[in-house]
């Protein structure tokens, strides 16, 4: 007869997340005026409107932009809280990205339009992509990457981590779980935390830094984390400017499970339980993971009912 653990996973959770259905949802932050991040979005990017809301009771509004549907795109959440106007982005919030076939042209555009151009367009330093870089009116970096064609506009959330391997291991699977059984025999098993997968690594020795991109496909054909380390760098600031992003999910519980049993083997913190939201009854459940990012995983049906 087995000895077993009550923390050690079942079979059945520790193939869930091979079965999920997961992409990237949206990405939340704070703006000081929210009608003039939308005109900016709209007119300099390119965005759409896509919905707005506002909760006078809790005394904020959202509105949400981005490159095509929810139902079917990555897009913006941006949150104004009333009387605030100004917020601190931090250290380790490094940029958003934004794929465009004409990096000069669409730069030429935003500066007709007052736009802040941090960085002229061209060759990334070593290569041959055409990048550029762009300030919103709240202090967010956009990066412009010239690419003929791609199905995901809006294709990067870049952020900096104190351990590149350590957070690889949190979106990724290589966290085992060791299972005792009688006579001391044990059995170690892989279990995925968010199902990501390592679309590609780059180590730039000259310029000090590493960075992997983690997403749900290839880089050409989705949103993607871009995780960076910078060498000697352990820990940056969070500001309360950026929020988290939204993945989803076919079911809050069983993901939550895993995500909790990999928050005990890498580090991190669960913020909410898995459970409704009141009010609107969607289900979701968010964590940190081990450099203090927040995630939200979100139910894939109630956020489809929640659109309409």
């Amino acid at each position: 007869m087995a000895e077993g653990s009550a923390a050690v996973p079942s079979t059945e959770l520790l193939e869930w997340p091979k079965k999920d259905k997961r992409r990237f949802l949206h990405a939340v932050y704070r703006v000081g005026d929210l009608d003039r991040t939308i005109k900016f979005y709209t007119e300099c990017f390119g965005m759409k409107l896509l919905r707005k809301r506002d909760i006078p009771e809790e005394k904020y509004s959202n509105a949400f932009l981005g490159f095509g549907p929810e139902e079917s795109h990555f897009v913006v959440e941006l949150t104004y809280n009333y009387g605030v106007t100004s917020y601190d982005i931090g250290t380790g919030f490094g940029h958003f990205a934004i794929a465009t076939p004409d990096v000069y042209k669409m730069v030429e555009d935003i500066r007709a339009k007052g736009g802040n151009i941090t960085r002229e367009p061209g060759p990334v330093k070593g290569g041959s992509s055409v990048i550029a870089f762009v300030k919103d009116p709240d202090g967010y970096i956009f990066e412009l990457i010239q690419r003929a064609s791609t199905p995901e506009p809006l294709c990067q959330v870049m952020l900096r981590v104190g351990d590149l391997d350590r957070s690889v291991k949190f979106y990724e699977k290589v966290v085992q779980s060791k299972i005792t059984f009688f006579l001391d025999f044990c059995s170690l098993t892989n279990l995925i935390a968010l199902g990501m997968k390592l679309v590609k690594k780059v180590d730039r020795p000259e310029y000090n830094y590493t960075i992997a991109m983690m997403g749900y496909a290839e880089e050409h054909e989705t949103t993607v984390l871009e995780l960076t380390y910078n060498y000697g760098v352990t820990e940056y600031t969070k500001g309360n400017a950026y929020a988290q992003v939204a993945i989803s999910t076919d079911d809050v519980y069983k993901s939550g499970e895993v995500v909790e049993h990999v928050i005990q083997e890498l580090g991190g913190k669960v913020t909410r339980k898995p459970g409704p939201i009141s009010g609107i009854n969607t289900k979701i459940t968010s964590f940190l993971d081990p450099d203090g990012w927040k995630t939200v995983l979100v139910d894939n049906e109630d956020f489809l009912k929640e659109l309409k």
